[in-house]
């Protein structure tokens, strides 16, 4: 008796939106994710990038470790910086956190 009461029942209930209004609420989770998270992650990677291409000798940066210095060498994949008087160090070009500009050292001072 069970048994003909389930098969009786309709098998699939419709939904007023049918198969799209079940699938917006993840689609509109899925753009929100993309706008406010991947998207601006992107751009940063992206300006790195060439922030880290066009540095040049001469230039004042700061290391991911916070060590602040100039630029002296450049190798494809490693800078020499200038730290002190006295003392050169090298490191990887994907250490350079951010390049010190003139206004910067300036105000500084």
């Amino acid at each position: 008796m069970f048994e003909m009461m389930a098969y009786a029942q309709d098998p699939t209930p419709t939904t007023p939106g049918g198969a799209l209004g079940s699938m917006a609420p993840l689609l509109l989770m899925v753009l929100i994710f993309y706008f406010l998270l991947i998207r601006p992650q992107m751009k940063k990677t992206k300006e790195l990038k060439a922030m880290l291409s066009a540095l040049k000798v001469g230039d004042r940066v700061v290391t991911s470790g916070g060590i602040h210095g100039e630029i002296k060498a450049i190798a494809p994949d490693t800078l020499t910086l200038q730290v002190d008087d006295k003392l050169k160090i090298k490191v990887d070009r994907s250490a350079i956190s951010r390049k010190i500009t003139a206004e910067q050292v300036e105000s500084k001072a």
